[in-house]
C-alpha cells in the first residue's frame, strides 16, 4: 500500500505528466470545459423553468417530478443511448451532463422562489409593481442564495461525472481512469480519481466562499 501511494505521488508531481496533450494540465482544461459548458446550458434551461413555476405556482408538481426523473436517469446508459442515435460526438456526453445538472437547478430555484414571504410579494404589488417587476426586483434577489446553491451543487455533480467523456473516447480527467483500467495501471486510475475529487472539492470550497462573500449581509 505504501508503495502504491508513493508511486501515485510520483505520478502526480512528475513534470512529464503535466506536459503535452496527454498531460494533466491539458486534460484538466478539457474536463473544466465540458463541465462548465454543460452547467451553463443546464442553467439556461432550468433557471427560467424554476423562476416561472416559483413565480406563478403553476406546473410545480410536473416540473419537480420531471427533474427527479432526470436525476434518476443512469448517466452512462443515457450516453450510450444518445451515442447509438447520433454517432461518435460529444453530444451524448453533453446531453447526459445537462440532464444531470438540471434537477438541482430547477428544484433549488423553485425552493428559493417559494420561500419568499407572500406578504413581501403582496407589499410589492401594493406599491404598484407589475408581475415581472415583482419577479425581477423582489423574488429573484431574495431567492438568489438558494439559486446559487443549486448552481453550485449542479456544477460539482457535473465535474464528478464528466469522466464519462472518456467512455466515448474523448478527453478530460476520465481519460486516466479509463486508460488506466484498460492498461491495468492502478496508479493511473487512482491518479485520475484523485484529480477529479480535488477539482470537485476546490470548486465547491471556492463557490461556497463566494456565496458567503456575496450574501454576508443577509440574515441567517
Amino acid at each position: 500500500m505504501y508503495e502504491l501511494f508513493a508511486n501515485l505521488g510520483g505520478w502526480l508531481v512528475s513534470g512529464d505528466q503535466w506536459s503535452g496533450t496527454d498531460g494533466i494540465a491539458h486534460r484538466l482544461a478539457e474536463h473544466l470545459q465540458y463541465s462548465l459548458l454543460a452547467t451553463l446550458v443546464a442553467a439556461a434551461i432550468a433557471l427560467p423553468v424554476g423562476l416561472l413555476i416559483g413565480h406563478t405556482g403553476r406546473g410545480a408538481f410536473l416540473a419537480i417530478n420531471l427533474a427527479s426523473f432526470g436525476r434518476a436517469l443512469p448517466t452512462v446508459g443515457l450516453v450510450v443511448l444518445v451515442f447509438l442515435a447520433s454517432g461518435l460526438s460529444m453530444w451524448p456526453v453533453y446531453i447526459a451532463l445537462v440532464a444531470l445538472a438540471v434537477p438541482s437547478i430547477v428544484t433549488n430555484t423553485y425552493a428559493g422562489m417559494n420561500a419568499v414571504d407572500a406578504d413581501v410579494k403582496d407589499a410589492a404589488r401594493g406599491q404598484g409593481m407589475r408581475g415581472h417587476q415583482v419577479l425581477l426586483q423582489v423574488e429573484l434577489p431574495l431567492a438568489l442564495p438558494l439559486i446559487m446553491t443549486g448552481l453550485r451543487l449542479a456544477l460539482i455533480q457535473v465535474v464528478a461525472t464528466a469522466t464519462i467523456a472518456a467512455y466515448v473516447s474523448f478527453g478530460g480527467l476520465g481519460r486516466y481512469v479509463f486508460d488506466g483500467l484498460a492498461q491495468r495501471d492502478l496508479v493511473q486510475v487512482l491518479g485520475g480519481a484523485v484529480l477529479v475529487a480535488v477539482v470537485a472539492v476546490v470548486l465547491d470550497l471556492a463557490l461556497s466562499a463566494l456565496q458567503r462573500v456575496l450574501f454576508r449581509h443577509r440574515p441567517a
